[in-house]
């Protein structure tokens, strides 16, 4: 996979005309030398319908008069540069106006002005299909495509005239969701099995992505409909800085080629004049690096036809540095102590209700935690071995059913630790706990928000009651637990009737029963307190977890003195026989409404780390500078300063050649 792509949008309205007239074929090279650019997704066919290109298939969009998808991969290739095809696949406006019956459709209308600008989305359950499908065939047919780009795809809850027609032909009742589930299923695998055909009858093999905005944890069916993967994930576009890393560190493990996609722009795709900090483009890049990915850069061309050159001495700006250090990441597989349980994967936590369902507030504020803690983790589904983890993290939501009951027993009996919070660790389908956590359930609490006083001082803030607001779980003390805080009530909950001070009632020191607990399974703490930490961000929650992680870790494969805003992560090259560990820091601001920005990034000096490996090293140096660090290895703990981090180093540690 090449590492330095760039996704260019290009979606222009009938009412442009001169589409394509500024188009150089020389100006076009020059910007992506500019971009140090190796691949870039031209386009097709665009949202509003339109091809660019001669069409028997489609229609050549109305202001064009040449073949600008030709030209462009004529150029690309010119000087080694792949040209995957873009195709919109769920949306196609010219047609969705000819064919409203073809339109995806709620089963409640909504309430949007007809006349909003937008686009409509189309059922792949209707003739459209087999328009799209003729459209696909023809580029494969006609153009030394690098692989196939379709957007806007996924499973679909849908209540058109053929998705009716069908339930109704099945004995299905349409007004049953769940019973309408499996041909919405369904819909999306014969699509995605049948663009693969049709790819195939003409270059057997050819790359196929299907974009829909996020890869689902949990559904590797869905993912495994791809040849790769490319994950959407535009920080100041809806999706935030959290989104990479959860997406990325699950993604990785699963083996497939795969990039991460951030943008240019400063707010989001459509947006014409709008550039981020070149730190910011920087960071991200790194951030792809260091998760084990390629990386893409979101670019929209103007109706015009000419390259934006701001845009590509933007993209330059990092993907130079890209181009410098990709021969430590290719190839490299994470190195991880803790398997956190998504609970999306896990069935509790649906990513159907846009950009910010795409992350959830559980699985986010773990991987906040984590990423700030310094702790080496994958996000794992239920397919998972886990018996690669030292711990494994159950993260408020997750309840078990008996298959997950099975897994995590075995784990367990070969010496494996949990961390479980909430409700994480009850039955699904009955009362109790279904593991030995030391604790027996008694209810919900009753109380919110509550207060946590820890029995040991935590670092930074020492010992205190520490209100905790999300929601808890009522436990008792059983005989093979050991309590390491216990839960204080407050005097009563705020209501219209008796209410204290500003926000909350304080803590009455009422002893509420345990918060956290330890046994020989591992440790329990009663709170949602990954949910809390995603929405309040408390120091005290952070702090709780990595108190309790340290406990079940006691040595982990990694240590810094990194603080909280940098991320570090440990690759293997185990075919280089060496290990490549990425450190980052930067720090995002919120600007004007949600928008998150990196400008300044700031040196950090004199970064101590420790790390525990069973290879012998014979070499530690800075990539991709080749400057060697002093080092010292006893035993498995090997120990190295990072003189000077100023945005994203890597430290390359070389072992002896396997045997």
């Amino acid at each position: 996979m090449r590492f330095r792509q760039v996704h260019l949008d290009f979606h222009t309205s009938e009412a442009i005309d001169r589409i394509g007239s500024r188009f150089e074929k020389e100006q076009f090279q020059q910007m992506l030398k500019l971009g140090h650019v190796d691949s870039i997704t031209v386009f097709s066919k665009c949202h509003h319908g339109w091809a660019y290109h001669p069409s028997e298939a489609n229609r050549i969009h109305p202001g064009l008069t040449f073949d600008l998808l030709g030209a462009m991969i004529e150029a690309a290739h010119d000087i080694d540069v792949k040209t995957p095809v873009y195709l919109s696949a769920g949306f196609d406006e010219r047609l969705a106006v000819s064919h409203p019956e073809w339109w995806v459709r709620p089963r409640y209308g909504g309430s949007e002005d007809l006349f909003r600008p937008g686009y409509h989305l189309l059922c792949l359950n209707t003739p459209y299909l087999d328009i799209l499908l003729s459209q696909i065939a023809e580029v494969v047919r006609n153009y030394e495509a690098d692989g196939i780009f379709l957007d806007i795809v996924g499973v679909r809850e849908c209540y058109c005239a053929s998705c009716v027609a069908e339930a109704r032909a099945e004995g299905l009742d349409p007004r049953d969701a769940e019973g309408m589930k499996p041909l919405w299923e369904r819909t999306y695998a014969n699509y995605t099995r049948r663009v693969r055909e049709t790819v195939d009858a003409h270059n057997p093999g050819l790359p196929v992505f299907h974009n829909g905005g996020h890869i689902r944890r949990g559904r590797r069916d869905l993912a495994g409909m791809n040849t790769h993967l490319e994950l959407e994930s535009l920080p100041t576009g809806g999706w935030g800085y959290d989104h990479f890393p959860l997406s990325a560190r699950y993604v990785q493990p699963l083996g497939t080629p795969f990039l991460g996609m951030t943008g240019k722009f400063h707010t989001t795709w459509g947006e014409f004049g709008g550039y981020k900090h070149p730190n910011a483009l920087r960071y991200e890049t790194a951030l792809s690096l260091a998760h084990g990915a390629a990386c893409s850069i979101g670019d929209q061309l103007h109706p015009l036809g000419r390259m934006d050159e701001a845009t590509y001495r933007l993209i330059g700006s990092a993907y130079a540095e890209v181009e410098a250090k990709e021969e430590w990441c290719r190839d490299a597989a994470n190195v991880a102590d803790v398997a956190l349980l998504s609970v999306e994967a896990a069935g509790s936590h649906a990513s159907d209700g846009g950009h910010d369902s795409f992350t959830g507030q559980a699985d986010a504020g773990a991987v906040r935690m984590l990423t700030e803690g310094h702790i080496l983790f994958d996000v794992v589904d239920l397919e998972s071995d886990f018996d690669a983890y030292q711990v494994v993290i159950l993260p408020d939501r997750i309840r078990i059913d008996e298959p997950l009951h099975a897994k995590l027993s075995a784990y367990l009996a070969q010496g494996g630790r949990l961390l479980a919070t909430g409700e994480s660790g009850l039955w699904a389908d009955r009362d109790g706990f279904a593991l030995d956590l030391g604790v027996r359930h008694a209810g919900a609490n009753p109380y919110r928000p509550d207060y946590y006083r820890p029995l040991h001082p935590l670092a930074s803030l020492g010992g205190a009651a520490f209100v905790f607001y999300s929601e808890g779980q009522r436990v008792e003390l059983t005989e093979t637990g050991t309590e390491l805080g216990r839960r204080e009530d407050p005097y009563f909950n705020r209501d219209a009737f008796a209410f204290c001070s500003h926000q909350h009632t304080p803590s009455s020191g009422t002893d509420g029963g345990p918060g956290m607990v330890e046994s020989r399974n591992g440790i329990y703490i009663a709170w949602n307190v990954f949910e809390d930490y995603a929405v309040k961000g408390s120091l005290v929650l952070k702090e709780t977890v990595l108190y309790a992680l340290s406990r079940l870790l006691p040595e982990p494969t990694l240590r810094t003195t990194l603080k909280a805003q940098g991320t570090v992560t440990l690759q293997k090259q185990a075919s280089k026989s060496r290990y490549v560990q990425h450190a980052l820091y930067a720090s995002p601001v919120r600007r004007g409404k949600g928008v998150e920005v990196i400008e300044d990034i700031l040196p950090v000096y004199h970064v101590s780390m420790e790390l525990r490996i069973p290879e012998a090293v014979n070499a530690v140096y800075l990539a991709p500078q080749r400057k060697p660090l002093d080092f010292k290895q006893d035993g498995e703990k090997l120990t190295y300063v990072i003189p000077e981090l100023e945005c994203h180093q890597m430290v390359v540690l070389e072992y002896g050649k396997p045997e």
